[in-house]
């Protein structure tokens, strides 16, 4: 009797022994299974890689471009004829024709003034802007993935702030939009008899900021 329980439950022990070992089998298989197909995967080759287009975080396309370059230095350097901040009927040919006047605009300070517009609304905006305190030259400042007609007005714009410049403080005018179209930051500094408040040029503007009071020290 003993030996027959003895045997059934060797019977039994070596079943249960079979049905752990098939499971660790199986259980092995899959593992095996998903290794090899990780393995199997295909990787991204180098060129493939190097092929995408450059993508910002939002996933759009970044566009690269060429810097506008400004050769200031080979701008005429001749002697130029003075002209007074004030005298804005002899400023306004130094840009050009007036294609647009408004009356009613607002300068750098928000006082009531008049803007000169010397492009047309569609192009690279070129301006004058005059009031009782302040004359500002304001322009396009082209960015490096604009088109190239973009970055020739750019330049265009550039060398008549130059000339302007140049007819209101002198060699030193030439001075302040070289540095302006290198990146320098100007305020409030006297330069060529003229109180420049503003002179940068950044975020596709341009805008060089004079107060008047200057002058009229310099008169007095």
């Amino acid at each position: 009797m003993w030996n027959s329980n003895l045997q059934t439950f060797a019977v039994g022990i070596m079943m249960a022994a079979s049905v752990s070992l098939s499971a660790c089998d199986s259980a092995k298989q899959a593992v095996t299974s998903d290794v090899t197909t990780e393995e199997e995967a295909p990787a991204v080759k180098p060129e493939q890689e190097n092929s995408m287009p450059n993508v910002d975080l939002d996933g759009a396309t970044v566009e690269q471009g060429t810097p506008v370059s400004y050769n200031v230095s080979s701008w005429s350097n001749e002697e130029v004829k003075p002209v007074s901040i004030n005298d804005v009927d002899k400023i306004k040919p130094t840009f050009g024709k007036v294609v647009t006047t408004d009356e009613n605009s607002l300068d750098y300070a928000s006082n009531p003034a008049t803007k000169y517009r010397f492009m047309d609304t569609d192009a690279p905006y070129l301006d004058l802007i005059d009031s009782e305190k302040y004359l500002e030259l304001g322009w396009y400042y082209a960015n490096p993935t604009d088109s190239k007609e973009e970055k020739k007005l750019s330049q265009a714009h550039a060398k008549k702030s130059y000339l302007l410049a140049r007819r209101l403080m002198g060699d030193d005018g030439g001075k302040v939009l070289s540095d302006m179209l290198t990146g320098q930051v100007i305020k409030n500094k006297t330069t060529g008899g003229q109180k420049i408040e503003l002179a940068k040029c950044e975020f596709y503007s341009c805008m060089l900021v004079l107060n008047k009071s200057g002058e009229k020290a310099d008169n007095s």
